[in-house]
């Protein structure tokens, strides 16, 4: 007798993923150059520490048809397979990195920008509902937002992107 079809748990999922994940990194502001954006930096540095590569690091306005273009630009290119994205997501007027990129997933990942805000929550109290953060594919390519704040940021790169990345790629690539 056959035993029933059991799915691979999380753990093992994670394991058979990919270690290294190729990544691009924009920052959306109409302020920071490379030399004084942290936020930006602090994804570069918890990718490398985990072994991903940095394909390419950008700063876009926080102009939609400007964040809209780059992120096709980066979707089409080969060896992009995650975009992350710091900055635009809260409810300022100029806020509107949420707004451009929800018209372009495939498919939403509402989990991740819940999540977020939880953690958030547990560290800066009720502020954490400011954040309008998303994550979602593009076609086969992860695309995950983070506020501006360095703080943010670090939380989101060390309790939930690198903890998943290599298996959402999977996932998405699949």
């Amino acid at each position: 007798m056959s035993r029933p079809f059991q799915s691979p748990s999380a753990d093992q999922h994670r394991r058979e993923s990919p270690a290294r994940v190729r990544c691009a990194v924009v920052t959306v502001s109409d302020t920071r150059l490379l030399e004084n954006d942290s936020s930006g930096q602090a994804i570069v540095d918890a990718l490398d520490q985990a072994g991903h590569a940095v394909v390419e690091r950008e700063i876009v306005p926080d102009v939609p048809e400007q964040i809209e273009q780059i992120v096709r630009r980066l979707v089409s290119a080969t060896e992009v397979d995650a975009i992350l994205i710091t900055g635009g997501t809260g409810i300022a007027a100029r806020d509107q990195t949420p707004d451009t990129l929800v018209r372009l997933f495939t498919k939403e990942l509402p989990g991740y920008g819940e999540l977020l805000r939880m953690l958030s929550y547990q560290e800066i109290g009720p502020a954490a509902m400011l954040s309008r953060a998303c994550g979602g594919l593009v076609e086969q390519t992860v695309l995950l937002t983070m506020p501006g704040s360095t703080a943010a940021v670090r939380l989101a790169m060390e309790k939930l992107i690198v903890p998943e990345l290599g298996h959402l790629v999977s996932l998405a690539q699949s």
